[in-house]
Parts: C-alpha cells; structure tokens; sequence
C-alpha cells in the first residue's frame, strides 16, 4: 500500500491598518526587510456566537514587497496574503511573512459622491 505524506497549510490573509513600521533595512545578503505592525478588526463567528476580535500581528515585508511597503503611511488599510513562522530560530513568538499585499479599493458612498 502507497502511503502519500500528508497535506500541510500555512497561508493567511488578513486586513488591517498599518501602526508601526520600522525603516527598511538590508539583509547582509542584500535582501530588503521591512518589520511592521497590523491591527486587525472584525467580528466572526464561533459556535454559533458573535465574536468581536481586535489585535495586532507582526508582519514581515522581504525583497520587492518590502520596497513597496516602504511606500505605505501609517493608518493605510492593507489586505497581506502570507505565512506564519517563527520570529526567530528556536523561538515561540509568531511573525507573519507577506507574500502579498494590497490597498482595498476606497468605498464610493453614492450618497455623498460629488458629481
């Protein structure tokens, strides 16, 4: 009988507004980081119950993310696609690695909108 190795996950999208952002910084190798802080807010459901969530998450821009983040103001509203790992070798705290990242298109109020 063929066993396969099983499937693993570790992908994340999450929204938030930038509060905190560290200069961007070069790794030995060359490699542009950009250390950063999320906070999210949402409400969810959970066996059957509302929710209220509200935190913040460390996020890693690297490479050319990390140049186009380093354009982004503190109190922009961003959506990141990622992965989760450790901070640093050996360590529990989690950092959120950005794959990906966009600015959610602004919402037209047609009520308001000038003409």
């Amino acid at each position: 009988m063929q066993t396969t190795a099983p499937t693993t996950t570790n992908r994340i999208e999450l929204s938030g507004v930038l509060i905190e952002r560290e200069p961007l910084r070069y790794t030995p190798a060359g490699i542009a980081m950009l250390n950063a802080r999320l906070s999210h807010g949402s409400e969810v459901l959970e066996a059957g119950h509302a929710r209220r969530l509200d935190f913040e998450v460390a996020v890693r821009f690297a490479g050319a993310l990390a140049a186009r983040a380093d354009r982004l103001a503190l109190g922009d509203r961003i959506v990141v696609t990622g992965f989760l790992a450790p901070r640093r070798r050996q360590s529990k705290s989690l950092v959120l690695h950005v794959t990906d990242f966009a600015s959610p298109a602004p919402v037209v109020d047609p009520i308001n909108e000038s003409n």
